[in-house]
């Protein structure tokens, strides 16, 4: 059997319930509470939505996403956001999780969920997250697994079968195929002013504005396809079925109990409650069914999807034979039909093909070839013609594609003109293409060709929205402008945890130009986004937003900039990726202080690094004097490897007080306290200070203040150790390196030297003052005194 449990492994739990039961949530908090960890997903967009939640919380750099179509993959992440096929099992993390698990009885998908099932685990903790249908098959495939169940939030109840004019606010109505959709969005845009339509055949960037459209409240309606039902998360109040029957790619079938609970319980999200029915002419529910759905009762699965993982590749047949191998118990259920095997049983008819994949390394071109996705959704004949062409020329004397066929191929698809339909095609196609620039090793340019593809994909997907929009929104009835205020003027609007300057400027669902390079920001590297000393935060040479206050010194909040000509969930993806820029600007600064050998230490270690991360990098001896006293001598030679200088003054992060992270840190610190501070120039040691702004302000940005002046950490702290040298004999007479030192006027010294705890006796002469205060404690309990 699989996975027969042993003491020592690291505990494995399945998270079953109905929908709205928080398990992708907690998931992702637990996720974040591990220093490593990885979570598979059942769609891009959940996947997408996922990555801004954890970037929000940790910056970019510390996160990966990796789909089929994207790869936004940082130098060092230490958390994977990925979709459930596109899980990089080679790393090792301390914690995995695999969304909606039930997604192994998949007819196509299953097996790949089934794999991870069996096979992915996390170093310390596993979780697996789905339905309560999947108890028994889990108990039976992974007897070591803990299984828990939580209940619904909120309360699913039926209302009915209702008409268009009955449809209730916030509704996603459901259908199931593209013709259908559209008709429901044409209906609802002659009755109810307009809908949003989601469905797998647009790109991700048109979902993504599409549901932003919707999120916003720009429109009430969206209509969707069933793919809604894949833990995709919308505030939907209302579910309607247009249709209770659909074609699965073998013959047309009415849905099951399970498929139409999934659906239904999209409805009511947290603690909102939630309404489900059938939008007519469809039928109404049977009494039931209903019941089945309310009450979250669904048949058990029994058998979950299963291919063999350990191919063959040393010859063709050998390859077919190993994935029709049979399963090895009877929960599993060997797939019989899958887009990459069928294709590659098509391919293996061609005998000059085949003899060019006699060897081990050409069956795995070929399988590797099988792979790429058809977006298109072509008769399989077509599909497996453009495989045969991109294998053929792999397998050819350069083992790459022709520069001339690729360009030729992609070229054509350039073309925003059209309708809907050439639209879709043109995207389709060029997703196909998007999928096989990101095989680096196929082509003799990767990087100008996923650039290339990604802009033509951006083109097309930006005139897509925006055709939508021009079809099934009656921008006569329903207005997409920008929240404001009554009267005019200025005001911050709350989204979640971001802040918005809204301006008066009114922007409608027509108003946003074809391609938007608010867009372009969305998707941008982190390091096109930068940001000014001023906290400003600037894109493309444009100004997009500042840094302001936010609930810490290490979590700025945003403030968009006037006149933006965007819609609301437009401006509000803006908002979530410049907070996670905000994030990353954090990371940069306090990265020396996250290293997994420091917070594995003790205490003391952990006591000392929150107070560095609370002053971005540096803090005084004296505030961390208890932590200091507590390390052991190995604890202090750790700190000092990464960097973490130690001092009798000062205690501060090295790599921090290089100019580029000086000007992030007054960048963090006029976001907290307001702009007030320029950002000193890279020879700057020392600076005079008169204006009256907190102390706590210098300490942050790397420059804590010593009598009339903010000098840098290291510099305070090496003038620090000269004068305790020069007082260990008694008073002293300052000489001019202290000057130098400090890089300042010889009038400015004496209020420094002061500041670090010496009395000045005339003449230049100072002692310390701790010397002072012993000799009066001294004379007040003598006698004589």
């Amino acid at each position: 059997m699989f996975n027969e449990p042993h003491p020592s492994d690291p505990p494995l739990l399945a998270l079953l319930g109905p929908t709205n039961t928080g398990k992708t949530h907690r998931a992702v908090e637990r996720l974040l509470e591990h220093g490593t960890g990885m979570i598979g997903l059942p769609l891009r967009l959940l996947a997408r939505e996922v990555y801004d939640r954890v970037s929000v919380r940790t910056g970019e750099r510390a996160v990966a996403l990796v789909t089929g179509e994207e790869k936004r993959v940082p130098a060092a992440p230490r958390y994977w956001v990925c979709t459930v096929e596109a899980m990089p099992l080679d790393r090792r993390v301390d914690f995995l999780a695999v969304d909606e698990i039930q997604l192994a009885t998949h007819r196509e998908r299953g097996h790949v969920f089934t794999d991870r099932l069996l096979h992915a685990r996390g170093r310390l903790e596993t979780w697996f997250l789905g339905s309560n249908t999947m108890r028994p098959v889990i108990a039976a495939l992974v007897p070591g697994a803990q299984i828990r169940s939580h209940a619904r939030l909120s309360t699913l109840r039926h209302l009915g079968r209702v008409k268009v004019s009955g449809l209730p606010p916030r509704s996603a109505v459901v259908a199931f195929s593209m013709a259908r959709v559209w008709e429901q969005a044409e209906r609802l845009r002659h009755r109810r002013g307009g809908a949003a339509v989601w469905l797998g055949a647009l790109s991700p960037r048109t979902r993504n504005a599409q549901v932003a459209l919707y999120q916003s409240r720009e429109v009430d309606y969206l209509v969707a396809t069933d793919a809604i039902g894949m833990g995709l998360n919308l505030d939907v109040d209302h579910v309607a079925f247009a249709e209770l029957a659909k074609f699965d790619g073998h013959s047309r079938r009415t849905l099951d109990t399970m498929e139409i609970g999934q659906i239904a319980g999209r409805a009511g999200r947290h603690l909102n409650d939630g309404t489900f029915g059938t939008l007519a002419p469809a039928d109404a529910l049977s009494s039931s069914l209903v019941a089945s759905i309310e009450q979250h009762r669904f048949p058990s699965a029994r058998r979950v999807m299963w291919r063999n993982r350990d191919l063959d590749f040393s010859r063709l047949t050998a390859l077919l034979g190993s994935l029709e191998q049979p399963p090895p118990c009877r929960e599993l259920r060997l797939t019989a039909k899958a887009a990459d095997s069928d294709a590659l049983r098509r391919l293996a008819r061609d005998r000059a093909l085949c003899a060019a994949a006699s060897t081990e390394a050409g069956v795995r071109l070929l399988w590797d070839v099988c792979q790429i996705p058809d977006y298109r959704q072509l008769v399989l004949e077509d599909h497996v013609a453009l495989l045969g062409d991109v294998f053929r020329q792999l397998a050819g004397p350069s083992g790459r594609l022709s520069t001339d066929w690729t360009a030729r191929r992609i070229g054509g698809l350039d073309n925003t003109t059209g309708a809907i339909d050439d639209l879709l095609a043109r995207l389709a196609f060029i997703r196909t293409w998007t999928y096989i620039a990101h095989r680096a090793s196929w082509l003799a340019d990767p990087g100008h060709w996923q650039a290339r593809t990604r802009a033509i994909e951006d083109r097309l997907s930006d005139a897509l929205h925006e055709q939508l929009v021009e079809r099934f929104v009656d921008r006569r009835r329903t207005s997409v402008a920008v929240t404001r205020p009554v009267g005019g003027g200025k005001r911050w609007r709350g989204v979640g945890p971001f802040a918005v300057l809204a301006d008066l400027a009114t922007t409608t669902a027509g108003g946003q130009p074809p391609h938007s390079w608010l867009e372009d920001l969305i998707d941008a590297p982190p390091a096109l986004i930068t940001v000014d000393p001023a906290a400003g935060v600037w894109f493309q040479g444009r100004a997009v937003a500042r840094f302001v206050r936010g609930a810490d010194l290490l979590r700025p909040a945003v403030a968009l900039v006037t006149g933006l000509d965007a819609t609301r969930g437009l401006l509000s993806r803006v908002e979530r990726r410049l907070v996670a820029a905000g994030r990353d600007l954090v990371s940069d600064v306090l990265a020396p202080l996250r290293a997994d050998a420091l917070h594995e230490s003790g205490g003391a270690v952990r006591g000392l690094l929150y107070q560095l991360e609370q002053g971005l990098g540096t803090t005084s001896a004296v505030a961390a004097r208890e932590q200091l006293r507590a390390l052991s001598p190995d604890e202090r030679r750790c700190l000092e490897r990464h960097g973490i200088r130690l001092g009798h003054h000062m205690v501060y992060v090295a790599a921090a007080l290089k100019h580029a992270m000086v000007e992030r840190r007054v960048a963090l610190a006029a976001a907290w306290w307001g702009p007030g501070v320029a950002s000193p120039a890279p020879s700057t040691v020392s600076m005079a200070v008169d204006q009256p702004q907190p102390d706590a302000l210098f300490q942050a940005i790397g420059f804590p203040r010593a009598g009339g002046r903010a000098v840098r950490a290291d510099v305070l702290e090496r003038v620090a150790q000269a004068l305790a040298l020069a007082a260990r004999r008694g008073p002293f007479t300052l000489d001019d390196r202290i000057r130098q030192r400090l890089s300042c006027p010889a009038v400015d010294v004496p209020a420094v030297v002061e500041a670090l705890g010496y009395r000045a006796l005339g003449e230049g002469r100072f002692e310390r003052q701790r010397r002072v205060e012993r000799q009066r404690r001294h004379r007040r309990r003598s006698p004589a005194a």
